[in-house]
């Protein structure tokens, strides 16, 4: 089967462990590969990173100019900091090469809706890194919403709550030291709540409204968040955010990601399931669905896990071998409920409607 050439653009941790090791299937000791979508090579601004590139068999790029030139690459995951997006995938675009992107699609929607523009212009395919909806957990969780598991849902809860920039390299990173990046709680994984709140409910968010949580972190961006939402189907929702949340250590953390659907009948409940894993033995924690009948309790199994990077990355690609380019129309909106999420805040929490 054919194969789409992809680069990478910032080849950080989540770059070289997740994407890479896992969503190109480099690590071979646990991967075959990718069926559809062939890593060739990567760049970063950071060339000690070039090692570690190394160790994966992965082209070193000098610069993206020299990544761009390749004409094996036909597609780029940009994998940097938050306000660099929008500039990098401007230019992977205007070179005619296919773009997804780690989240968000960019920090303004005025630069959001021009790539979306421009990928439509270009007819090449744009994509955000969504990747929870893509765990299996969370797609038998939803399959069981919809048949009416846990009966009539009016209510659920979502939360991605812990420690980060409690030390000072913490602390001067883009995520903490500088709010025009929208890296900061809200940001980073409250754009995963309520895109996963529309994925588990099977609705679109009408009207949000959000306040910032008590300052006890020393860091430039808010400590954390909470927001409230209604969808466009009648069922409402809450997400609670946080950098300041120990949560016990790294296991308590873990579990703690995840989320409570509630109906009239039941509640279903994950543990783990809001997070970069995707099921597979041997991950820090194994990720846990339950179904609470009130009476009993029931551990929910799914048929198969997929690695949810890979999965992103192969929807990504047969678009590409379909001719069909995505527009992340779904990153856009996301990207407005995040910045609308600050904007009720500085207004007292005063609600926003879309």
């Amino acid at each position: 089967m054919r194969k789409i050439g992809y680069a990478i653009i910032g080849f950080g941790g989540i770059a070289e462990n997740r994407i890479a090791r896992e969503g190109f299937g480099m690590d071979r000791s646990r991967f075959a590969g990718h069926p559809n979508a062939a890593l060739l090579g990567v760049t970063d601004m950071n060339s000690s990173r070039r090692e570690a590139a190394s160790r994966l068999g992965l082209k070193w790029y000098n610069s993206v100019d020299a990544l761009l030139d390749d004409p094996k690459v036909q597609a780029v995951f940009i994998a940097t900091n938050n306000r660099s997006h929008a500039s990098l995938a401007q230019k992977v675009m205007e070179a005619g090469r296919h773009c997804l992107i780690e989240k968000p699609i960019a920090t303004t929607l005025d630069d959001a809706r021009r790539l979306q523009e421009l990928a439509r212009e270009r007819r090449v395919s744009l994509a955000v890194d969504h990747m929870m909806a893509e765990n299996a957990y969370n797609q038998r969780a939803r399959e069981l919403v919809a048949a009416g598991a846990i009966g009539e849902v009016n209510d659920i809860c979502l939360h991605m709550e812990f420690c980060y920039g409690a030390t000072p390299d913490e602390a001067a990173s883009w995520r903490c030291a500088d709010p025009s990046e929208i890296g900061g709680p809200l940001g980073d994984v409250g754009s995963h709540c309520l895109y996963m709140a529309e994925f588990l409910l099977g609705g679109t968010v009408k009207s949000l409204s959000c306040v910032y949580a008590p300052r006890t972190l020393d860091i430039a961006v808010e400590n954390g968040a909470f927001v409230q939402f209604r969808l466009d189907n009648g069922l409402q929702g809450t997400a609670r955010v946080a950098f300041n949340q120990p949560r016990g250590g790294l296991g308590g953390t873990l579990t703690n990601l995840g989320y409570e659907v509630y109906g009239t009948k039941g509640v279903i409940r994950g543990y783990g399931t809001l997070f970069q894993l995707s099921g597979h033995p041997g991950e820090p924690v194994p990720i846990r669905l339950e179904l609470d009948r009130f009476t009993d309790m029931e551990t929910v199994k799914v048929d198969q896990i997929v690695n949810i990077y890979q999965a992103v990355i192969g929807r990504h690609a047969q678009s590409i071998l379909d001719d069909r380019p995505l527009d992340a129309g779904d990153a856009l909106h996301t990207l407005e409920l995040v910045l609308a999420c600050h904007t009720s805040s500085g207004r007292q929490g005063r609600l926003i409607e879309f």
